[in-house]
């Protein structure tokens, strides 16, 4: 079943990773959004209102894959200034967003807000907190490593759910995931962006051990997850 097919309730949102990167699916009451959209075809999107993009990398920045969603769904493109800079010749300049940290974009009532993102190899990236017309906060963290500022983050924002990178990028690990989750204390932690199992499984058994409280979401590719406020 599509993520299409789907819409979640008041408070709940829906979740699809679709790649072994950060490419992922966030859907609100009222939005869909998909987030550095690479090794997936076109067509898997028909119904997309904005695509995100956290920094230049071949794993996170597809400008043809960018370009041909666009084409389809005329969505909304939000992007770090270097991807901003390699889309500009596929993507309308009114429909394409640059952001960087602190600054934010409204989509109706959902809206991005851009963080610093600790990614040394990538010109500008960034995190990126997506708000949902009820108040749920999924908090994308691409390809960062742990930073101090994530603990103001997480007591400013409130996050309900963290996206933690465990594996490919420079320096990633399940324990700086967990070093993620344990700066953030979101109300459920997901491992990403790696092509490991064991990983995932080594990012769960740390987190049970140190945030008991929190939620662990192991993904599947492809599987659509509901997520809701009071998990």
């Amino acid at each position: 079943m599509s993520i299409e097919t789907k819409t979640p309730s008041k408070n709940e949102i829906l979740f699809v990773w679709f790649n072994h990167y950060a490419g992922v699916t966030v859907k609100t009451p009222s939005k869909t959004l998909v987030i550095d959209p690479v090794d997936v075809k076109p067509r898997n999107f028909k119904n997309v209102d904005a695509v995100l993009i956290t920094h230049e990398h071949y794993d996170h920045l597809d400008q043809q894959l960018v370009s041909k969603i666009h084409e389809l769904t005329q969505c909304t493109v939000v992007a770090d200034p270097t991807s901003t800079r390699r889309l500009q010749n596929v993507i309308p300049p009114e429909m394409l967003h640059e952001v960087q940290p602190g600054s934010q974009v409204e989509l109706g009532e959902v809206s991005i807000k851009a963080e610093k993102c600790n990614h040394p190899p990538a010109a500008t990236p960034v995190t990126l907190i997506i708000t949902s017309e009820d108040g749920m906060k999924v908090y994308h963290t691409a390809d960062s490593l742990p930073f101090p500022e994530m603990a103001a983050i997480g007591e400013r924002e409130k996050i309900d759910v963290v996206l933690c990178t465990v594996g490919i990028a420079p320096g990633t690990s399940p324990e700086t995931g967990v070093e993620i989750a344990k700066l953030i204390k979101p109300k459920v932690a997901i491992p990403y962006h790696t092509g490991s199992n064991s990983d995932l499984k080594k990012f769960a058994e740390l987190l049970k051990k140190d945030m008991p409280k929190v939620t662990c979401l192991i993904p599947e590719v492809g599987k659509i997850y509901q997520i809701s406020k009071k998990m």
